[in-house]
């Protein structure tokens, strides 16, 4: 005799599903932040050492 609280359910296996995707969503979006303040630090150190022209104009 097969019990019934031991087989799978269609809304368990949509649960699991939906964690799933909804995991890489939030790892695609954590990963794409990350990148974005590394690249955003960079682009700041990096204007102060090498300024543009209007940098430039601006501290004359």
């Amino acid at each position: 005799m097969v019990r019934s609280d031991h087989l799978a359910t269609i809304d368990s296996m949509i649960a699991v599903v939906w964690h799933f995707w909804l995991g890489l969503v939030l790892l695609i979006a954590g990963v794409g932040a990350t990148v974005n303040v590394i690249v955003g630090y960079v682009t700041k150190v990096s204007a102060l050492k090498y300024p543009n022209r209007r940098q430039r104009n601006a501290q004359k």
